[in-house]
């Protein structure tokens, strides 16, 4: 069982479970950066819950995306076809 962890075969259990351990670091991390963005942006002190919850859906969106196509790449280095 051991064996077949660490073999090529189980590239996209790597890959899969890298992404999820990514996937929240970075989605925080694109959401506090967004949400900065935008009070600069409006010169405003806070944003409303709304606006709050729509740039943490798209902070999902592209984090999902960021750390599959980092996790896939990263993996796919380790174990080479």
């Amino acid at each position: 069982m051991i064996k077949l962890l660490f073999s090529p075969e189980a590239k996209w259990l790597w890959t899969i479970a890298m992404m999820v351990a990514l996937f929240f670091p970075v989605r925080k991390l694109i959401w506090v950066m967004t949400v900065r963005r935008a009070i600069k942006k409006n010169s405003l002190e806070h944003i409303d819950e709304i606006e709050k919850t729509r740039l943490m859906k798209r902070a999902g969106i592209t984090a999902g995306l960021l750390s599959f196509l980092f996790s896939l790449f990263y993996v796919s280095k380790i174990f080479p076809p």
